[in-house]
């Protein structure tokens, strides 16, 4: 594999920091982005000490921070031409009470973070001649009661990856998107909680319902990033790849 340079946006946790170490595993200079300074210095440390990597603690909804972020990391490590839009997470509030912040905090992270970081690698990408985008959706972008402001983030990203496989392909850049199903993170702690249940029961329930009949793991995810950014996937563009273990709504 030719030398190459990745970021990935919440790479402190979860899926994020599952893709960070599948992609330094294959060889991948990485630059980790995520709003947690602490978090995201650890993850990068946790990839070993051969690993090429460096983190950079930023908000992408912030232009100033997304465009300093790819400064410091192209300096670092080279000139990246791999991203993966991971930064995002869940506020669910039933519609009738989801106020304009529940909203538009949302829309900034997922939406505006993955425009913005787009925008500021596609230079590097133009001039390589060569580039991956992969953003990472979810089921519900299909619709779920109680988090409208997360699925119609997700399901914007869809039409966002796929414009972009049709914009950008002439440069040699596809887009894709990965659409996790039931992932054990953090997260899955706090839809727990919201459904008044243990963690253990909630998965147990959840699982129940899954055709595998197992939750996933960012490892899953990741896998599936692995091969949208490799050279094996350079035919494979604005597609969106559910990873649920059979879970189709």
């Amino acid at each position: 594999m030719r030398y190459r340079t990745a970021i990935v946006t919440g790479a402190a946790h979860g899926i994020g920091l599952g893709v960070a170490r599948r992609l330094s595993a294959d060889g991948y200079a990485v630059g980790l982005i995520d709003i947690d300074p602490e978090g995201c210095r650890a993850a990068a440390a946790g990839l070993g000490p051969d690993a090429r990597a460096a983190a950079v603690a930023a908000d992408v909804a912030n232009p100033d921070a997304v465009a300093d972020a790819v400064t410091r990391i192209t300096s670092e490590l080279g000139a990246p031409t791999i991203l993966v839009n991971n930064a995002g997470f869940a506020r669910d509030v039933p519609f009738a009470d989801m106020s304009i912040d529940d909203w538009d905090a949302m829309q900034n992270v997922h939406l505006r973070g993955s425009f913005l970081m787009t925008k500021a690698m596609l230079p590097h990408m133009i001039a390589a001649g060569w580039g991956r985008v992969v953003n990472i959706s979810s089921i519900s972008a299909q619709g779920h009661a109680g988090r409208a402001n997360y699925c119609a983030a997700k399901a914007g990203t869809h039409g966002f990856i796929k414009s972009l496989a049709v914009e950008l392909g002439p440069f040699g850049i596809t887009a894709n998107v990965v659409a996790p199903g039931l992932i054990v993170t953090a997260m899955t702690d706090a839809t727990a909680a919201r459904r008044g249940l243990t963690l253990e029961d909630h998965l147990t329930d959840a699982v129940s319902r899954i055709p595998v009949r197992r939750a996933g793991s960012p490892a899953d995810i990741a896998h599936a990033v692995s091969y949208f950014v490799s050279e094996a996937a350079g035919f494979v563009s604005g597609q969106v790849l559910t990873v649920s273990g059979g879970v189709t709504v």
